[in-house]
C-alpha cells in the first residue's frame, strides 16, 4: 500500500486517505517481553488485507471451516506465531491455497486479493523462520 502521510494508531496503520490496513511482520521479542518490528525488505509488500479482512476473510467460516487455527484469531485481536509454530503455519497457508476457489466462492472475493495477501504472509514468515523470529500480523 502507497500513501503519503503514515501514522501509527494503535494496532494497525491509518494513512491520510483514510485507508486502514492489516500488515504482517517479522519481529523479534526482547527480555522484558517488548518487541523489535524488523524492517521490510525492498521489494517486498508487508500487507495482510484490509482490516475488515480480520472478520470477513481470515475470521470468516470457511477459513475456520478448513481447520485454520492461526488466521482466525485476527477475528478481534493481534496474532502472533512463535518460531516453533512457524512450520505449522506455512501449513496452514498451504491450506489456504488450495482451497483458494472455495474460500472466494464463499467470500465474494477476487482470488489475487488472498493469494497476494498470502504471499505476503508467507514471505515474512520465511524470513521469520530463516532469522529464528516471530511473525505478528497487526
Amino acid at each position: 500500500m502507497t500513501c503519503g502521510d503514515t501514522r501509527w494508531s494503535g494496532r494497525v496503520r491509518r494513512c491520510s486517505t483514510g485507508t486502514v490496513s492489516l500488515s504482517v511482520d517479522v519481529v523479534v521479542r526482547g527480555p522484558n517481553g517488548g518487541f523489535e518490528v524488523l524492517d521490510v525488505p525492498e521489494g517486498c509488500n508487508d500487507s495482510a488485507g484490509f482490516e475488515s479482512w480480520r472478520w470477513k476473510v481470515w475470521g470468516s467460516e470457511v477459513v475456520r471451516s478448513l481447520g485454520a487455527r492461526y488466521l482466525p484469531l485476527l477475528d478481534g485481536d493481534w496474532m502472533e506465531v512463535p518460531t516453533e509454530e512457524l512450520p505449522r503455519f506455512l501449513e496452514e497457508i498451504a491450506l489456504l491455497r488450495t482451497h483458494l476457489d472455495m474460500i472466494c466462492a464463499a467470500l465474494g472475493e477476487h482470488p489475487y486479493g488472498i493469494a497476494s495477501r498470502l504471499d505476503n504472509i508467507e514471505a515474512a514468515t520465511l524470513r521469520a523462520r530463516r532469522l529464528g523470529a516471530r511473525v505478528l500480523i497487526w
